[in-house]
């Protein structure tokens, strides 16, 4: 009787341990993405419910807000913002990650500029500012809110004007969202990393003569990120977070 008793506690321990576990919510917008697939694969080994917002469903994912192009800012943001806090029900989010984007090229000359800054805009803006909307809702009160930057917007983009202007608006809205009265929650982390160059098969495909030994690996930016989500490692509310890879040692430099 007292062994039945033994295996019966050790079960419900084990149960309620890991149902709590499981209780814990990450949103990942741009989710079928190369860094964003990887993302939700690693959240999802670790026990998480992983949501996926994207103009395409992740399978892997607990649940999919799929991104009507067509639709402007506004229609965009409401019908992400509704339908993720649909899926969370009375949840609240660990982490709201952004790590949608592109890129596209073009100086002030190009005859393609105003289409490319447009493009730009839509993947690199326009994600992170209704990720932030999603985040003063669904976060919760310690909660991680990770946007995406690049380290070339710290500077001037001449041959990529689009680019360079929304990666640096991005940075922007990252030490705005660490201020007072931002709209998040009070105890909420806003970080931003920025990469050089990732290690992704459409990079492979296009710069196969590269040295890829400067490139960074997925994982490793999913790993760094569920660090923050966890606690596990703590950077101040504001950074940019530069990635920098050589002789494929990765280290982060805090801007």
């Amino acid at each position: 009787k007292g062994l039945h008793f033994y295996i019966i506690s050790i079960f419900f321990f084990f149960f309620f341990f890991l149902g709590e576990k499981m209780s814990e919510a990450v949103a990942i917008y741009g989710g079928m993405g190369a860094l964003g697939s990887t993302c939700v694969a690693f959240f999802k080994n670790k026990g998480y419910i992983v949501y996926s917002i994207d103009l395409v469903a992740n399978e892997e994912a607990d649940g999919n807000v799929i991104v009507k192009p067509s639709a402007d800012l506004n229609e965009q943001g409401n019908q992400v913002k509704q339908q993720i806090m649909d899926l969370l029900g009375e949840k609240k989010l660990s982490a709201m990650i952004c790590v949608a984007g592109g890129w596209r090229g073009g100086n002030a000359a190009s005859d393609e500029l105003f289409v490319s800054a447009d493009l730009m805009f839509k993947q690199s803006v326009w994600t992170s500012i209704i990720a932030a909307a999603v985040a003063s809702s669904a976060l919760a009160e310690d909660g991680l809110l990770c946007l995406t930057g690049a380290v070339p917007a710290l500077d001037g983009t001449p041959g990529m004007i689009g680019y360079g202007m929304a990666k640096a608006a991005v940075h922007q809205l990252v030490k705005s969202l660490a201020k007072n009265d931002s709209g998040l929650p009070q105890s909420a982390t806003t970080l931003a990393i920025l990469p050089i160059t990732l290690d992704t098969p459409m990079n492979r495909k296009f710069m196969p003569d590269a040295d890829m030994s400067t490139w960074t690996p997925l994982d490793i930016i999913a790993e760094l990120i569920f660090k923050w989500t966890t606690k596990a490692e703590k950077v101040e509310s504001g950074s940019l977070v530069r990635v920098e890879t050589k002789d494929k040692e990765t280290v982060f430099v805090v801007e």
